[in-house]
């Protein structure tokens, strides 16, 4: 638990699909200035809201000029903040207005709560790694991406089996052939991984886990690795189509036949702001519908 907060200057930015998050957002605007707090708001978040009261800036600089980011929306906003946020170690707080919420944990009716918590310092802080995946084709690099849930191996325009062999460390693991393979990280085993039949990783572990997406063959499952493994995929030289690789769900780019994907863990590390009392078993609990204890 920290001391004082020192979040002068936080930057908002949310989903504004729907009048809900509108007003959520609001109230946390008229929350921050009763408490004479500097409001930035991200430009499409401020266009949503036709406000131009407040210092307003593109996405990718709301983290030069702030101390805490406040994401409304659901865990795909957060994951989207994530990617900036990092690069200037600010740390992210998450109001939930999605479906789920695993990451974005604080309710719209507890609102002034829960930041009024954090802004006297009465919070928990805990770091998630991302990963980064590059794609190469023939001694060249062709793109790279971050992705703090998953970094997904997919059928590209022509839906059928890929055939993909998996190294770990350079070390040979074993050939695929499957729909793709999704490499999650403890954050993302909740995700799409879970739902392929993955493994729930606790996010303090320093591990990932490969899960093969509808393999060929039943006995390819998933497995779990040391978090600081260097993992490449290599796409068979004989697949008709291009496959293609999505980080976070975002930018599906085509990896050609005999190309390879490797992905890193990524050296900067994501700063999850969380209220007090806050029991990553309890929020499994709740979404995931597990039975309570009984006592």
């Amino acid at each position: 638990m920290m001391i004082n907060s020192g979040f002068n200057n936080i930057g908002l930015i949310g989903r504004y699909r729907g009048n809900f998050n509108l007003e959520t957002l609001e109230d946390i605007i008229h929350f921050l200035q009763s408490k004479k707090i500097n409001v930035i708001l991200e430009q499409e978040t401020a266009q949503a809201l036709n406000e131009t009261r407040f210092p307003i800036v593109s996405r990718d600089q709301l983290s030069l000029h702030s101390d805490l980011i406040i994401v409304v929306g659901g865990d795909g906003s957060l994951l989207g903040a994530a990617r900036f946020a990092i690069n200037h170690n600010v740390p992210v707080l998450g109001v939930n207005r999605g479906s789920l919420g695993f990451l974005t944990d604080i309710r719209p009716d507890e609102v002034k709560t829960r930041i009024g918590e954090v802004l006297k310092g009465h919070y928990t802080e805990e770091k998630r790694f991302l990963l980064t995946a590059s794609i190469h084709h023939d001694n060249q690099l062709i793109a790279h991406n971050d992705a703090l849930n998953d970094v997904v191996l997919m059928p590209g325009d022509i839906p059928h089996m890929i055939a993909f062999d998996v190294y770990i460390n350079e070390q040979f693991m074993c050939s695929h052939k499957a729909d793709g393979i999704i490499v999650a990280t403890p954050t993302g085993s909740t995700a799409y991984a879970l739902s392929g039949g993955g493994p729930i990783l606790h996010p303090q572990l320093d591990a990932l886990a490969l899960v093969p997406v509808f393999p060929h063959k039943l006995s390819s499952r998933p497995i779990v690795v040391n978090g600081d493994s260097v993992i490449k995929i290599i796409i068979n030289a004989h697949n008709e189509s291009a496959p293609r690789v999505s980080c976070d769900s975002q930018d599906r780019i085509s990896v050609p036949p005999g190309g390879h994907i490797r992905i890193v863990k990524k050296s900067q590390k994501l700063r999850l702001i969380h209220p007090i009392g806050y029991n990553y078993f309890e929020t499994l609990r709740s979404k995931l519908g597990w039975e309570t204890a009984l006592l």
